[in-house]
């Protein structure tokens, strides 16, 4: 007879169901083979008690269903009006097809940075074909891919032209007609380095007194000049001429390298890229091919494979601030790749007949309302423009701006007598007339037929010419070309990425879906605040939940990177220490930091002063407080990461932020590690003065092919009031928008409601068990490079590679032979050279785990078999890692089978993955620098 047996599965329970991938049963496998009693038994052996945080996290979780009527309800405060504000962010169309394949498509946006090529090709193709249209775009051969918007990349091309200027004036002239915000950008970025702002009209511009200048192209009140005489001038004098523009106007205007432009930058947001209160969107910088290997940022390059086909890679400065520390040229980690993508997407699937159609047409509804305004007697300006006008209308400015949004409509308020139009691609005849009649034409406009620009103005070159530009652009086609391109990628949605640092964790479908609703979506970023009512109850009860989180008192969400959190976190310290008069410049940093940490110190005007680990990894403390002593009334902070860089929770944390105390510094810890301390340890608590969060790493954010990303900051309540200023007239903004990045804080909000405080808890739990137990399944056959004092790791563990050194076995080949049995590689020689640095993160089932494991234990075999005289280095499956379809067709000349080579322990069979290339030559691709779209024969020639 059946019996009644009341279940205990909770189908609503997201931590624990959906998000943490561990069962109960097989949580307690994995703890006997630990060696620990229980969970908390484990935590206990792992934290020092010392730092454990006393008051658990304590707000309940959301199921995802009720997760997504909450968003219903704050998206329905949100006020969607038509926008026309302009100052750099436009109403665009996202093309369905890109929407569809690659915003919202897990094998593109939960990808990791292509720093491992082969297994990249997909995205570095669509990555190479941003680049090819900003080059083509923009007159300039070489492109990055990417920035984070069009105010840091100007800053960053003002620090580029100081570099590379033959003139040594110290000062940077700011064309007063640039965005207000980009202005306040470089001016924050400007003062810590001593550069002298100079601002005014073009022609004030003194070439004797720069280093560089910067134009607005066109301007932000709509103004065309052509600055060919500007660049000349500056030329002459061995300045730098920079121009921020706009891709789209550039479909139909001369382009800033015709003019003599050395550099170019700006954002791709209106190719496709939703507005999303600010963004993300990807920013892009051009520049002349001499003066490529100073360029910040990330650049994609073309080489070949070690059977000499074609296939991209990173070039240049890949991690050049890991490398090169305080000697870094920017601090730039994070890009805005899954933008970039977006937008190289959006000229692929229009092609230059369709841009500039668009931008014609954009142009010429422009011309339009002009032409009707003008002829009812108002007073417009420019004669000349693309797609913006700006009205003197007096004290009539707020019964315009009030009737304009009354007909659902934003203009822009410009002083307090003029009103600035932006239209954009989604304005139609409909919009024009709302817009006339909010100004009391009510005469149906004559659509203007001839342009607003001057002959001299106008486009003469081609652009896009390559042949991917001009594909068959009907949907099958469009839609078959972006899986291609995703099938050549390893993304979390194939494997596991167990990247030490990097938290690859799940980026849950829940989460995902609201950034995309109109009413998130739709935003512009300096629309007023009463329409985005939504947004600011995000802001507040996100801030709120992370202060509860992290033990600080105040936050900033303005910061659109990891590093940019580092940079806005400095600044904020070196404010606090002027307000009280006094001169600090030395940061002290572990020589274990993230390398981003000095490189911000650098931007941020300190100087660097390097502390020495000890042997077992943690701070050296005797060499800490030494520096901390002789640095005495001079010293600005210290920066730390906890758990510390190495994988270990370190005793002595309390310790040294006493001493730094005790000198008058602050403590800075990097929020690198946090998935480790969620809900056990509150760095505001320990000693902490401000630390940024990475949110595409612990809360959630996927990392898009190598961003977006999100780095708000966290302070104590001395430090709340020197926080990042409004970017539309505050001090020390370090960010185009207000709110950075905005729409992707509903991802890390959506996590945080469906884990709850106790489902976020656990989370951190798990992930230090499941790193515990590959430490421990792995410790016989690869040493583990630091142990906490109780032999415990905190959230990842390093393994150490370099005895195999001596057989000829290096850590390259142990990563690319992990590609063989389908998993991304963790993190090669980092922090310490020659190790793997392995964070399963709380998402990884033990499965998946154990598969890591056996693929691991493979491999060390194999490396058994070279240093026991059994094969070489050179001849084993090591050497000729990752295995390619085309090895196995070819024929087999090598010293292990096929099977051994192309289906390794761990590897699946029936959904095995292929790298697209064999190992990619990286000195080749540096010699021979490609950083555009290459020919079509030249495929031909690399598959011959």
């Amino acid at each position: 007879m059946a019996r009644w047996t009341r279940s205990d599965y909770n189908p609503d329970d997201f931590a624990n169901r959906r998000h943490i991938g561990p069962t109960p049963a097989e949580m307690a496998e994995m703890l006997k083979a630990v060696g620990a009693e229980s969970l908390e038994a484990l935590i206990g052996q792992t934290v020092p008690a010392a730092i454990r945080q006393t008051e658990p996290l304590d707000w309940p979780a959301l199921s995802e269903a009720a997760l997504l009527q909450r968003m219903r309800e704050v998206a329905g405060r949100n006020r969607v009006m038509t926008s026309l504000i302009g100052q750099g962010y436009y109403g665009t169309v996202t093309p369905p097809a890109i929407q569809r394949n690659i915003l919202e498509n897990p094998a593109w946006y939960t990808a990791y940075t292509p720093y491992q090529p082969e297994i990249a090709q997909g995205r570095l193709e669509a990555l190479l074909n941003f680049q090819t249209m900003v080059a083509d775009l923009t007159g300039l051969p070489v492109a990055n891919a990417s920035l984070l918007d069009e105010a840091t990349a100007a800053a960053e091309a003002m620090v580029m032209a100081q570099r590379v200027a033959k003139s040594k004036a110290q000062a940077f002239f700011v064309s007063e007609n640039l965005h207000p915000q980009t202005i306040a950008v470089i001016e924050t970025r400007a003062a810590p380095l001593g550069i002298e702002i100079l601002r005014g009209a073009p022609e004030d511009c003194d070439p004797a007194s720069v280093f560089g200048a910067i134009f607005q192209y066109p301007g932000t009140f709509g103004h065309l000049r052509d600055l060919s005489a500007e660049c000349d001038a500056l030329h002459a004098a061995g300045a730098v001429a920079v121009v921020a523009t706009d891709l789209l106007a550039l479909c139909v205007l001369r382009e800033p390298g015709a003019m003599g432009a050395d550099i170019a930058v700006g954002s791709a947001q209106r190719f496709g890229v939703p507005m999303g209160y600010g963004g993300p969107h990807a920013g892009f910088m051009a520049c002349r091919d001499e003066m490529k290997r100073a360029m910040p940022g990330r650049i994609v390059g073309v080489s070949i494979d070690a059977k000499g086909n074609q296939a991209y890679r990173l070039s240049l400065q890949t991690r050049e601030q890991h490398i090169r520390r305080e000697k870094a040229t920017s601090n730039v980690c994070t890009a805005q790749a899954l933008l970039a993508v977006m937008a190289g997407f959006y000229a692929v699937f229009h092609g230059p007949v369709g841009l500039r159609a668009i931008a014609q047409r954009v142009h010429l509804h422009a011309a339009t309302l002009a032409n009707a305004l003008r002829g009812a007697g108002f007073e417009v300006a420019p004669e000349t423009f693309f797609d913006t006008i700006t009205l003197r209308v007096g004290v009539g400015q707020a019964g315009i701006l009030a009737a304009a949004e009354q007909r659902g409509i934003n203009l822009r308020q410009v002083g307090d007598d003029r009103v600035g139009i932006s239209v954009d691609e989604t304005t139609d005849a409909g919009v024009i007339a709302r817009v006339l009649d909010a100004f009391g034409v009510h005469d149906a406009p004559v659509p203007a037929t001839e342009p607003a620009i001057p002959d001299g103005l106008l486009r003469e070159s081609d652009f896009l010419t390559h042949p991917v530009f001009h594909m068959n652009r009907a949907e099958s086609e469009m839609m078959r070309y972006m899986r291609r391109l995703s099938d050549r990628d390893l993304a979390l949605d194939r494997a596991m990425i167990p990247l030490g640092s990097c938290t690859m964790k799940l980026n849950a479908a829940a989460e995902m879906m609201p950034i995309t609703w109109p009413e998130f979506s739709a935003l512009h970023p300096f629309a007023p605040e009463a329409q985005a009512a939504g947004y600011h109850e995000v802001f507040a009860d996100l801030t709120e939940k992370l202060c509860a989180i992290t033990g600080y008192d105040a936050f900033s969400l303005q910061p659109n990177s990891g590093a940019q959190g580092e940079y806005a976190g400095l600044l904020t310290i070196a404010a606090y220490h002027r307000s009280r008069g006094e001169d600090r410049d030395i940061c002290l940093i572990p020589v274990s930091a993230h390398g981003t940490n000095p490189a911000s110190a650098q931007m941020c005007g300190m100087k660097v002063v390097v502390v020495k680990s000890a042997p077992n990894g943690d701070i050296d403390l005797e060499d800490f407080a030494d520096k901390a002593a002789r640095a005495g009334d001079k010293l600005a902070a210290v920066m730390i990461t906890y758990p510390s860089t190495h994988g270990v929770f370190e005793d002595t944390v309390r310790e040294v932020c006493r001493i730094t105390h005790d000198h008058g510094g602050q403590v800075y810890i990097d929020g690198a590690n946090m998935n480790a301390l969620v809900g056990l340890v509150k760095p505001g608590e320990i000693g902490g003065d401000v630390s940024h969060l990475n949110l595409h790493k612990t809360f959630a954010i996927p990392h898009g092919g190598g961003g977006p990303g999100m780095g708000p900051i966290g302070v104590k309540a001395h430090l709340a009031p020197f926080l990042p200023g409004d970017p539309r007239g505050g001090d020390g903004a370090v960010s185009a928008a207000p709110w950075g990045s905005a729409s992707i804080l509903l991802i890390s909000w959506a996590y945080i409601l469906m884990m709850g405080g106790e489902g976020l808890t656990q989370a951190t739990r798990v992930a230090i068990l499941n790193a515990n137990y590959i430490a421990s399944r792995l410790a016989g056959a690869y040493p583990v490079l630091f142990m906490g004092n109780r032999g415990r790791v905190a959230h990842e563990c390093i393994l150490d590679t370099r005895t195999f050194q001596a057989h000829g076995v290096t850590v390259d080949d142990i990563a690319k032979r992990l590609i063989d049995n389908g998993f991304h590689a963790p993190t090669m020689s980092w922090p310490v050279a020659g190790t793997l640095m392995v964070e399963p993160t709380e998402s990884e089932t033990k499965a998946e785990i154990d598969r890591l494991i056996t693929a691991f234990l493979a491999i060390r075999d194999e490396i058994t078999e070279v240093a026991e005289g059994r094969i070489s280095a050179e001849a084993s499956p090591l050497r000729h890692a990752p295995h390619t379809v085309e090895d196995l067709v070819v024929d087999w000349d090598r010293a292990y089978s096929r099977e051994q080579g192309c289906f390794p322990p761990g590897a699946f069979r029936v959904d095995k993955y292929w790298p697209p290339v064999g190992r990619v030559d990286n000195a080749y691709g540096d010699r021979n620098l490609i950083c555009t779209c290459p020919p079509l024969e030249s495929y031909a020639e690399a598959a011959e």
